[in-house]
């Protein structure tokens, strides 16, 4: 036994056993050992008294775009066309690979100090940020997105640099780090482009990512060009079969794409921070869920945001679908904390993450309970789900290795991370 968490308040997302107090958890190697209120025999190489803190699931972040960080307050309070067109794209035509990986140390510190511990991302120059991905121990579904009419396809490097990471990082460090493939989106794509991508992603059993009806102009022009919503266009093109979709945003998918992305056995990446800040509209998740499907949470790309912390998605998500609806029972805490943890790890097709349970995977993250905001506590997954805040995170741990504890990082040189970015 490697590291013996001793009395910890334990939210396990178990639904046979959520919530346990004075519990031990025991990690060996990369999985957890045990979870219980019985001590064990065995002797640890560390033990922490947790000291009446919480364990809980790593959170899982399922639509990103990390080197992002680099443009954190650029353009904010704008319009979208505007916010694309004028000042993102515009910046991102800068990028080199020296600053996309600076911008990833970052993003990926931020991340392992607010809880995080599992991200699905798509981007470019991402030999870079699998660079930081592999070094900082964090767990990530990585995809180079791919956009174009599909003319000379096999020719394009994006398509190269999409082909070369599945053949570097897949099913790396025992599954830690994993390909995905990405269509950047209908409007940005042809359908030639969109099927041939998604050829790639058949091939090799990968998910599939895809930018999906994030705005109402996005939606309908696509029903306007094609005379099917995006989701049904995709459908239509063959793009879900065998390929897991993870769909972001879905703010005007209807009912008939529920029912073809629930058929397909695909997940939503709901992201309500960035899409308020936006202004780009609110998914529809009770008539999501209600069709059964998978509904994650997701911070999007820190430019639209302006932060990775889940805990912000989390508490938004429960609130504003309550009020939408006027119904306070609409998302309960639990709910909403399973979108973060157990249903992510399903959208990255991780089996065994997501839960504090013997034989999973060890990403635990322990907050520290005795914060004023969070006394008293009443009530563990309330006091996580409505009071909670990233800054209430002392340890963060991913397949057993502990990343970041006490305002430390194990693997990342946070300094030189930040003067990169700054200069």
């Amino acid at each position: 036994m490697d590291i013996l968490f001793e009395n910890a308040k334990v939210i396990t997302m178990d639904d046979d056993a959520p919530y346990l107090e004075n519990a031990y958890v025991a990690v060996t190697g990369r999985k957890i050992e045990y979870i219980g209120n019985e001590k064990p025999k065995a002797q640890a190489k560390r033990c922490i008294n947790a000291g009446g803190k919480l364990l809980m699931p790593g959170l899982i972040n399922t639509h990103t775009h990390v080197p992002m960080t680099l443009f954190r307050g650029l353009s904010d309070d704008c319009e979208l066309d505007v916010w694309l067109r004028e000042h993102i794209w515009p910046a991102e035509d800068k990028l080199c690979p020296d600053s996309v990986r600076a911008g990833t140390e970052i993003a990926v510190a931020e991340m392992l100090a607010s809880g995080t511990t599992s991200f699905s991302d798509s981007y470019f120059f991402v030999d870079a940020i699998a660079d930081v991905a592999e070094k900082s121990g964090i767990r990530a579904n990585l995809s180079r997105s791919i956009v174009g009419s599909g003319e000379n396809f096999d020719g394009m490097p994006s398509v190269a640099e999409a082909k070369a990471l599945i053949e570097r990082i897949h099913m790396q460090d025992g599954g830690r780090l994993r390909a995905d493939v990405s269509i950047h989106a209908e409007y940005t794509s042809e359908t030639e482009c969109r099927i041939k991508t998604a050829q790639i992603a058949k091939d090799n059993g990968l998910i599939l990512q895809i930018h999906t009806s994030e705005t109402s102009a996005e939606h309908d022009k696509c029903i306007e060009k094609y005379g099917r919503t995006p989701t049904a266009q995709f459908e239509h093109e063959g793009l879900f079969e065998g390929t897991r979709p993870l769909l972001a945003h879905c703010c005007y998918m209807t009912g008939e794409d529920m029912d073809i992305l629930k058929s397909a056995g695909g997940s939503v990446a709901h992201c309500p921070v960035s899409n308020l800040k936006l202004a780009s509209g609110v998914a529809p998740v009770l008539s999501m869920l209600s069709h059964g499907l998978n509904v994650t949470l997701a911070t999007d790309g820190v430019a639209s945001n302006n932060n990775t912390d889940m805990f912000e998605e989390i508490k938004l998500f429960a609130i504003l679908h309550k009020g939408i609806n006027n119904d306070p029972a609409a998302i309960d805490a639990y709910t909403a904390l399973k979108a973060a943890t157990v249903n992510g790890a399903k959208a990255q097709g991780r089996s065994d993450c997501g839960k504090i349970a013997a034989g999973f995977e060890a990403d635990i993250i322990m907050l520290d309970f005795d914060r004023v905001h969070l006394t008293p506590c009443h009530n563990a997954v309330s006091n996580v789900v409505y009071a909670a805040r990233g800054s209430d995170v002392v340890m963060t741990m991913v397949a057993g290795k502990i990343l970041y504890e006490n305002g430390e990082f194990t693997t990342v040189d946070i300094e030189r991370a930040k003067r990169l970015v700054r200069a």
